[in-house]
């Protein structure tokens, strides 16, 4: 297969108009030209140029395959400058995902900063309701990084972004909604909107509460934390809502566990990172949860 240096030489002959001018424009003695130009001629298994007493030039096979060596050489080129680009973290695509509730309060501030920054960097985003799903996601390679709870079945790095505070959304007019705190003792016997299956918070709010001997009476089921926020405040049951998914001028009625409850926020990554996560990761964990609600 001729070799891009042999046609960046078959190229700079015939644009140069000799093998002399050839080689002083690719900064070449005229031996080292002349054996690329030989050794492309014979690959194809024709000559490409004539050699005249002043100058070259193409044969007709030179004439047809001139245009293709051309766009070869600016083929590689292109490859190398986007290549540079990437691993300068001028330019590419960065594959996020992020729990549901954790989108718009912590993730979409440092997107906003990133597309005003970085106008040539894509960024795909994947939302998940399971830290489980995307410690897998990223082990198979679907995503660069991932940010939310922490999962115990991922191997790779993680950064902590800071903790985030479980409280209980109670209903307006029930008793609890007058005490200063919610223990897991008062949740015994009431209703609860729980969480499906495919939510990471229902497997560990249900063994918290197994761990204060407590069962969690569920009167209905969703797969949002924001909804069952709403949920609560409609009057169905009390919630225990990540604060992350609360906005920020929520009316329900808010209450503290007590004894605290707190998870960690991370950000998942591969055991290699290149310039673009690095930098992401660098910014999201740099913000942290200090602006979130608590």
């Amino acid at each position: 297969m001729p070799t891009l240096r042999a046609l960046e030489c078959f190229v700079a002959v015939v644009d140069a108009g000799s093998v002399t001018a050839g080689a002083a424009q690719l900064h070449l003695s005229q031996p080292a030209l002349s054996h690329q130009l030989a050794s492309l001629e014979s690959e194809i298994g024709t000559p490409l140029l004539d050699r005249l007493p002043r100058g070259v030039r193409t044969t007709p096979t030179g004439r047809a395959l001139l245009d293709d060596a051309r766009a070869a050489l600016a083929a590689a080129d292109r490859i190398v400058r986007t290549g540079r680009a990437l691993a300068e973290g001028s330019e590419g695509r960065l594959r996020l995902a992020c729990a549901e509730s954790m989108t718009v309060p912590l993730l979409a501030p440092t997107l906003r900063k990133w597309m005003r920054k970085y106008p040539d960097i894509g960024l795909d985003l994947t939302e998940f309701s399971s830290a489980d799903a995307m410690a897998d996601a990223l082990s198979n390679g679907d995503i660069d990084l991932a940010v939310g709870p922490s999962s115990a079945r991922f191997t790779g790095v993680i950064h902590e972004i800071g903790k985030e505070d479980i409280v209980a959304v109670v209903p307006e007019g029930l008793d609890l909604a007058d005490e200063p705190a919610v223990s897991w003792t008062d949740l015994a016997g009431r209703p609860i909107v729980q969480y499906h299956p495919t939510n990471g918070l229902r497997g560990w709010f249900d063994a918290v509460a197994a761990a204060h001997d407590i069962h969690l009476d569920a009167v209905t089921y969703t797969r949002n934390a924001a909804t069952a926020a709403q949920l609560a405040h409609a009057g169905l049951g009390i919630a225990l809502v990540p604060t992350t998914a609360l906005p920020a001028r929520f009316a329900g009625v808010v209450k503290p566990m007590r004894p605290p409850l707190q998870r960690s926020v991370v950000v998942m990554v591969g055991t290699r990172m290149d310039t673009l996560t690095r930098r992401f990761v660098d910014d999201i964990v740099a913000r942290g949860m200090s602006s979130r609600r608590t």
